[in-house]
């Protein structure tokens, strides 16, 4: 598929399908069992489990070297996409809940996949929620499926370090997808610096949703800078996923992710860092 969203009324029409796989990926930061604990008490039925920093990220580094959800090795995502079943034919719809404030946990993955060269992924609009508006049923039990062969062809080029975010020519434009407190080192839930990269402007995520579905290609473009070069970044490389579907969804598909994101960034103490609004143009 070519469009990044499906609408919770083809889900109800092809859930059964067997080139389809769905995958819920609910997770909540500082609570590593929340999300399966919810998976267990109630999901899209057939959907498999995905857990954030057990199966998509690398251990966290004891220098803190590519922040707090590094993208692991390619062996290992392929491992974990085999066990779940999921091989390189199979269709993947993503899901959350953004009724619980996240949202871009789904995007997440659709970037994760189509970074392992995988385009045949699409984010379920409106998650969880949508589809019980739909008539969608719900289901505790996990369902069993064969094991898959899953061969990446990674993007490499869909993604950047911090020596080329501090290299970046002045064209380039570094956008920070966290809420605008956080940009502007208000306050800093996660991270032990606040603030954020110098030069960088802000677009939080969250507003490119509207009552847990995404906005609109035109509203998605007035709200999101456009340019040749442009760089996405969030707290870990995980949010900013958001931005990168909003992006994709303003027909700008260009864009590229800073992995490590700003808790890689402030792992060395030269780079430089910005607080307060941005500056008056």
């Amino acid at each position: 598929m070519n469009w990044p969203l499906v609408e919770a009324i083809w889900l109800l029409e092809h859930c059964a399908d067997d080139n389809l796989r769905i995958v819920d990926t609910r997770f909540a930061l500082g609570k590593p069992d929340q999300g399966r604990t919810a998976y267990l008490e109630g999901h899209i039925p057939g959907a498999v489990f995905v857990d954030l920093e057990r199966d998509l990220c690398a251990p966290v580094r004891a220098d803190r070297v590519g922040g707090r959800h590094p993208i692991p090795p390619v062996a290992a995502l392929e491992a974990v996409l085999g066990r779940l079943g999921i091989s390189n034919q199979h269709l993947v719809v993503a899901y959350d809940d953004p009724s619980t404030g996240t949202g871009f946990y789904a995007a997440h993955l659709w970037w994760l996949l189509r970074y392992l060269g995988h385009d045949n992924v699409v984010v379920l609009n409106g998650g969880l929620p949508a589809w019980v508006d739909a008539g969608g049923t719900i289901e505790t039990q996990e369902p069993v499926l064969p094991t898959a062969n899953f061969r990446a062809q990674p993007r490499p080029d869909m993604i950047v370090d911090a020596s080329t975010v501090q290299s970046r020519p002045e064209s380039t434009i570094l956008l920070d997808s966290r809420a605008p407190e956080r940009f502007r080192g208000e306050i800093e839930p996660l991270d032990w610096k606040a603030g954020h990269i110098s030069g960088a402007l802000n677009a939080n995520w969250a507003d490119g949703l509207r009552d847990g579905r995404w906005k609109s290609p035109a509203e998605q473009r007035e709200r999101l800078p456009d340019a040749q070069d442009l760089i996405v970044y969030c707290g870990s490389g995980v949010s900013a996923a958001g931005n990168l579907l909003a992006l994709e969804l303003a027909g700008i598909t260009h864009a590229k992710l800073y992995a490590g994101s700003w808790s890689d960034w402030i792992s060395d103490d030269s780079r430089p860092i910005a607080t307060g609004p941005l500056p008056r143009g």
